[in-house]
């Protein structure tokens, strides 16, 4: 298992000193949100500081960008890491999609695929120097100027992770990715029951030979003394909260018999109590959605987790090699998670 980092890139000037901390610490791989800031920008200085780490986005948000802009910035990424990005992807949610970035939503899983082809059409225009013909429901690029022709390179088959909570993205990674990025909020028995037995209904599909790699960034409690654990608790009850408050993430609730959550949650969402979500959450809920344990057991109960179902694992929380208060448990993570 293959222990990797998620960092929200606030401060683009820091981003190469950033990276170059996830490979000293001794990490796998270094993904960049998407939050308020562009997640490619940071991974261009990234390529440029490191020599070993894996880049990718975790994730990007594919519908408010062009395939042929998706494209372009992915081909760019790949030829200047030597090979070492991954480019993954998001859906959102409706309201994000049409409200926030103004963009066409469709049928997410319909939609996701048609853009995943696209993709690949365009990369492998590139590669072969073809005119491009892709024409769907979603998508016409069916115009080819000079302008868009690019040289081939050795890394042109450019790996594509889908991130999704339900079975139809699932199914969707199987058939057409090289990975799926599990949504954090998940427990294991749901991976098993439901995800797992949907990614081989999709590899089965598909045309793709290599098993589907799996990664996550992990709910964690965990804390030098009393007051930080607490403190842990809270913050990791208040998030499990937020995504139970979602109607489409109920599945999870449901394999579990915990579905009249959504309802409850997402009512004191709409009041704006947002203090009071996390109360809802049970000890027991938490110890299904987290891995709770002092920092220096902490690594060993992830393996112990997640091993033979997991090929990246990280800490849900982000990387800050400048918070002392954390230091520890990142140096500890990469040395128990290491060689």
């Amino acid at each position: 298992m293959k222990f990797d980092v998620t960092v929200f890139a606030e401060d683009l000037n820091a981003a190469s000193a950033l990276a170059e901390s996830v490979e000293d610490y001794g990490f796998d791989g270094l993904w960049v949100a998407e939050a308020a800031h562009n997640p490619f920008l940071p991974l261009a200085h990234a390529a440029l500081a490191t020599r070993r780490i894996t880049l990718g986005t975790a994730i990007a948000v594919a519908f408010p960008r062009s395939p042929l802009l998706m494209a372009r910035t992915a081909w760019d990424l790949a030829e200047q890491s030597g090979g070492r990005f991954i480019l993954g992807l998001g859906t959102q949610i409706k309201p994000h999609i049409a409200k926030r970035f103004s963009a066409r939503w469709g049928k997410p899983v319909q939609q996701l695929r048609e853009y995943i082809l696209a993709l690949r059409a365009i990369w492998g225009a590139y590669q072969s120097g073809e005119e491009l013909s892709c024409r769907g429901e979603y998508y016409d690029i069916s115009l080819s100027p000079a302008a868009d022709k690019r040289q081939p390179m050795p890394f042109a088959k450019i790996p594509i992770y889908i991130a999704g909570v339900n079975r139809g993205l699932a199914r969707l990674a199987g058939e057409l990715c090289e990975g799926f990025h599990v949504h954090s909020f998940h427990t294991p028995r749901y991976l098993r029951e439901s995800l797992l037995p949907a990614f081989e209904a999709g590899r089965a599909r598909g045309a793709l030979d290599q098993p589907l790699s799996l990664s996550c960034a992990v709910f964690v409690v965990t804390g030098e003394d009393e007051a930080a654990i607490a403190e842990s608790e809270r913050l990791t009850k208040s998030q499990i909260a937020f995504y139970a408050s979602t109607p489409s993430y109920q599945p999870v609730l449901a394999l579990h018999g915990w579905q009249d959550l959504t309802r409850q949650l997402n009512t004191l969402l709409r009041r704006n109590r947002w203090e009071d979500m996390h109360k809802l959450i049970s000890d027991e809920m938490l110890e299904q959605f987290a891995i709770v344990a002092p920092p220096d057991e902490l690594p060993y109960k992830l393996r112990e987790r997640y091993q033979g179902l997991l090929d990246r694992a990280g800490y849900y929380f982000p990387f800050e090699p400048k918070d002392r208060a954390k230091q520890a448990i990142w140096r500890h993570a990469a040395r128990a998670m290491g060689r």
